[in-house]
Formats: structure tokens, C-alpha cells, sequence
């Protein structure tokens, strides 16, 4: 016998189709179209905005959710440069909120691009950041923190 829940939950997921069928490539073209000139033209100049450019609900200092929490702790963890990192708080513009995920043409936030280069979201972070190739690529980007700085030999 199924209990209450696990019953639920089999009819949602039967009931649940398989794919969305808006993000077929059928509708693709429909989909830019939504993104106004004017949005798309401010979002191109935020993403320019810094060669670390995140955009997440709330800021840096004070995430407002826990995947933009994350994403924070791990480009602290890799070491990405504080002077060539900036962040968008979505929350505090609708617009931008919708916009970018069209502009990425990926339907979650956080968003993580590098030298203008969409990264992707939180689960791609998390998972180049456990095989080693966010390290690799943000070197390569030299977004870094210098080594140079913290090389100073301390007294013994």
C-alpha cells in the first residue's frame, strides 16, 4: 500500500511531461523576441561590466538565497580577484530577473559569467569546481588573486 505522499508524488511526476515544450528550439526564436532591445542592450554592458560578472538574488555580502550563497563561496574559494568580480541583484529589478535568463537562455539564477562568457548556474559551479575545471579556466581568464601577494615569508 502507497502511503499519502508517495502517492502524490507518483501522480505528479506522472503528470508532469517530460520536457517543457517552450523550451523546444521550436519556440526559441519567440523567446528572444521577448527580451526587449533596450533590456538586452543593458544586460550586454552588465555582463562587460567586469571580467567576474554574477548575477544572483541579493548580493554578495548578504545572498539572499542558497544557490547565489554558493556560488559566492565557491569563486571565494577559487580565489577570483575582488577587483575583477562584480554581482547584479536581480531581486531589485524584475526586468533584469526575466531578462537574463532569456539572454542565457538558461532558466535559473544564479548566473555566472566569465570575460563575457556565460558559465552557467549554481550546479555547473558545483560541478566544475569538484572535477577542477573552474580552477583551470579562471586561471586561464587570470581572475585570480595574484600569488605574488601572499608569498611574503613569515617569521619564524
Amino acid at each position: 500500500m502507497f502511503s499519502r505522499t508517495a502517492l502524490s508524488f507518483a501522480f505528479r511526476q506522472a503528470a508532469r511531461p517530460a520536457r517543457n515544450p517552450l523550451q523546444s528550439s521550436l519556440f526559441a526564436p519567440l523567446q528572444i523576441r521577448l527580451l526587449s532591445a533596450e533590456t538586452r542592450a543593458a544586460i550586454d554592458k552588465a555582463v562587460g561590466t567586469a571580467p567576474v560578472v554574477l548575477f544572483m538574488k541579493g548580493t554578495p555580502e548578504t545572498p539572499q538565497c542558497g544557490f547565489s550563497r554558493a556560488s559566492i563561496q565557491i569563486l571565494g574559494l577559487q580565489g577570483v580577484d575582488p577587483s575583477k568580480f562584480t554581482a547584479f541583484n536581480v531581486l531589485e529589478d524584475e526586468e533584469l530577473r526575466q531578462g537574463i535568463k532569456e539572454y542565457s537562455e538558461w532558466p535559473t539564477i544564479p548566473q555566472l559569467y566569465v570575460n563575457k562568457e556565460f558559465v552557467g548556474g549554481c550546479d555547473i559551479l558545483m560541478s566544475m569546481h569538484q572535477d577542477g575545471s573552474l580552477a583551470k579556466m579562471l586561471e586561464e581568464k587570470d581572475v585570480l588573486v595574484s600569488g605574488e601577494s601572499s608569498g611574503e615569508s613569515s617569521p619564524s
